[in-house]
C-alpha cells in the first residue's frame, strides 16, 4: 500500500478507536495496547505535550555515565552510512526516554527540532504518546510506529522504528536506539534493520562481559586451588567465574546490599564474602536451617519495574522480572493448583501448541527462583505464600501484554471495553 494511503487508513482507525466506534481495520496489538495506556494516563491525542529539556550540562552528565556510550561506534557503523541516503536520523535514548545522542541527515534534524525530538528531550510514552522510543521502553521489544499510529496527531507526518538494548548480564534495560524520518521515506524493513543493530550492540556487551569473567577467573583460580571446602568466585552480578567443592552454577542471585563480611546467599547459605578485582570470593560456611522461602511478593504495580521478592527465615532477596516472566508468574499466582505447559501457552498466546516457548521461559524463571517454583504442573511451591501487588488503575496491569488471560484480568477489574 502507498505510504499516504496507509496513513489515511490509519487516521481512520485511530479516529474510530478514540471515538469508541468500530474501526475499518483493527490496529496492530502493540499499537492498540499503547493507545489504551495513553487513554488511561490522560495523554491528549490532539495536543503536543513536551517536558523540560535537559540542559547541556545535564545531558553531558547522563552521557558520561550511560552504559550505551561505549556502544556508539557499533550503532553508528550499523546505521549512519545509510541514513543520509534515506533521509533518516539515528537517536539513542537512555532508559528514562531522554534523548542523549542524535545524528543523521541535516534536513531531517531540523524537522525533528520542530517536533521537540532533540537532544535532552523526554520521549517517554507517558509524555509524548505512542512513539518508537517510549513505546519500545514500555514493551522492551522492537516497535515501529507508522504515521497515525502515533497517539498524538502532531506526529502523524513522522515514522520511527526503535529497538531496546538490554544488559546481557542481568537483563536490565539500558535504553533504545531509534531510526526516525518523514512518513514517505520509511521502509517496512527498517524495524528489522534497527533491531539487528541493537542485537549487535548487546553482543558486544556480552563479549565484554565474558572478557571480564576471564580476568576474574585468572585472579580467583589460584586462590580457590589453595582453599579447602566450598567456594565460588562471582562477578558483581553473580555470574560465576570459578568454583571449587560445589556443582557449577552459571549464576548465583546476590541479595541487595551485598558486600564483604558474613552474608546469606540464596542457593548457598551462610558465606564469608571477600572482595576480588572485578568480583567477590564467597566461601560457604554452613547451611542455615529453616531458611526455605516462605513468602513471595509479586510486585506488578510499577511500570517497567516488575519484581518478585522472596522472604524466608534467613532474610529476603529480590529478582527483577522481564515482561514475559512477569506474565508467567502472574498467571501462576492466579492458579494455585498450577498449570501445564499447554494451559500456560493457551493463556499466554491463545495457542495451546506453543509449549516449547513456555517450557523454555519457565526454565529461565525457575533458575532465578529456585525453591519457589515447582513443575508438573508449573506452580508456586505448596508452602509458599504468594501476594500480588497490582497497579492502580487495574486496567494498566502488565500494559505490554497481549496474553488473553491478562486481558481478561484487566476487563474483569474495570468492567469496561478496550480499544480492539
Amino acid at each position: 500500500m502507498d505510504a499516504h494511503d496507509a496513513a489515511r487508513l490509519l487516521r481512520g482507525v485511530r479516529a474510530a478507536a478514540l471515538a469508541g466506534d468500530r474501526p475499518p481495520t483493527s490496529p496492530r496489538p502493540e499499537i492498540a495496547a499503547s493507545w489504551r495506556r495513553m487513554l488511561a494516563c490522560g495523554v491528549d491525542p490532539d495536543r503536543d505535550s513536551r517536558s523540560r529539556m535537559l540542559s547541556a550540562a545535564e545531558t553531558e552528565e547522563r552521557r558520561q555515565v550511560s552504559p550505551l556510550r561505549p556502544l556508539l561506534p557499533i550503532l553508528r557503523e550499523g546505521l549512519l552510512p545509510a541514513l543520509d541516503e534515506v533521509t533518516h536520523i539515528m537517536v539513542v535514548a537512555d532508559a528514562d526516554g531522554r534523548l542523549l545522542w542524535r545524528e543523521g541527515a541535516a534536513s531531517i534534524l531540523r524537522k525533528a527540532d520542530r517536533l521537540g525530538f532533540g537532544v535532552g528531550a523526554d520521549w517517554d510514552e507517558a509524555v509524548v504518546g505512542t512513539n518508537g522510543v517510549g513505546t519500545a521502553l514500555v514493551t522492551r521489544r522492537p516497535v515501529q510506529v507508522f504515521s497515525a499510529e502515533h497517539f498524538v496527531s502532531s506526529h502523524h507526518d513522522w515514522t520511527c522504528a526503535g529497538a531496546p538494548v538490554h544488559d546481557p548480564r542481568d537483563g536490565q534495560l539500558l535504553g533504545v536506539v531509534d531510526v526516525s524520518g518523514p512518513l514517505a521515506t520509511m521502509h517496512p524493513a527498517t524495524l528489522t534493520w534497527v533491531a539487528s543493530v541493537a542485537r549487535l550492540a548487546e553482543r558486544e556487551l556480552r563479549i565484554r562481559h565474558l572478557e571480564s569473567l576471564e580476568r576474574l577467573r585468572a585472579v580467583a583460580a589460584p586462590l580457590l586451588a589453595r582453599l579447602s571446602g566450598r567456594a565460588i568466585a562471582v562477578d558483581p552480578h553473580g555470574w560465576t567465574a570459578a568454583v571449587t567443592g560445589l556443582a557449577p552454577a552459571e549464576r548465583i542471585p546476590l541479595p541487595k546490599g551485598f558486600g564483604p563480611g558474613s552474608q546469606w546467599v540464596p542457593q548457598l547459605g551462610d558465606c564469608a564474602v571477600e572482595p576480588l578485582p572485578g568480583g567477590w570470593l564467597l566461601r560457604v560456611e554452613q547451611a542455615r536451617t529453616g531458611a526455605a522461602a516462605g513468602r513471595v511478593v509479586l510486585d506488578l504495580s510499577r511500570e517497567r519495574a516488575w519484581s518478585a521478592t522472596v522472604y524466608g527465615a534467613a532474610g529476603s532477596w529480590t529478582q527483577e522480572l522481564s515482561p514475559r516472566h512477569a506474565e508467567l508468574l502472574f498467571l501462576l499466582a492466579e492458579s494455585p493448583r498450577g498449570r501445564s505447559a499447554a494451559e500456560l501457552a493457551l493463556e499466554l498466546f491463545g495457542d495451546s501448541t506453543r509449549t516449547v516457548t513456555v517450557r523454555a521461559e519457565m526454565s529461565r524463571v525457575r533458575r532465578h527462583l529456585a525453591g519457589v517454583l515447582t513443575h508438573r504442573p508449573y506452580r508456586f511451591a505448596e508452602d509458599v505464600e504468594v501476594e500480588v501487588i497490582r497497579p492502580r488503575p487495574p486496567s494498566v496491569l502488565l500494559p505490554h501484554s497481549t496474553a488473553p488471560a491478562v486481558i481478561r484480568a484487566r476487563l474483569g477489574r474495570n468492567g469496561t471495553g478496550v480499544i480492539p
